[in-house]
């Protein structure tokens, strides 16, 4: 898996549960992809497809992601630590416009608006789960 190191976009992460029971997670299903596992390095990304960027819609939040499709992959860097992981696409997610006034700051620096979610073992990777939201630089 080759991780890129070409800005593609910031903002908020989260995480969420996939795939068979680990960790913090029960069991549930693997995602628009049929790949997700939580106990693996793997994302949510609002533009997997057409009807998931009518679901999640970030450009209500003025966020006009550029499209990803399943397997895709992206490093994910913690914007406080530096920390970095990197993630394949395996769902469609987050739902942004739901989190349009969201912001999470770091040394002076906020970033606004959740454009991607992490497995548990991605999230933990870059950092605390009881955290629950990063601000984040996400690289191709």
């Amino acid at each position: 898996m080759a991780c890129g190191s070409t800005s593609l976009w910031a903002g908020e992460t989260s995480w969420f549960c996939c795939g068979s029971s680990w960790g913090p997670c029960g069991s549930t299903g693997t995602g628009a992809c049929g790949t997700c596992q939580s106990s693996r390095n793997m994302a949510a990304w609002p533009n997997l497809t057409s009807a998931c960027w009518n679901v999640t819609n970030p450009a209500a939040c003025g966020e006009n992601m550029p499209r990803r499709g399943c397997g895709s992959v992206v490093n994910v860097k913690h914007q406080c630590s530096g920390a970095t992981v990197c993630v394949t696409l395996a769902d469609c997610g987050p739902n942004t416009q739901m989190w349009c006034s969201e912001k999470t700051c770091c040394n002076g620096v906020c970033r606004t608006h959740r454009v991607i979610d992490l497995t548990p073992a991605a999230y933990s990777a870059i950092g605390s789960l009881s955290s629950g939201l990063l601000p984040v630089y996400i690289y191709e």
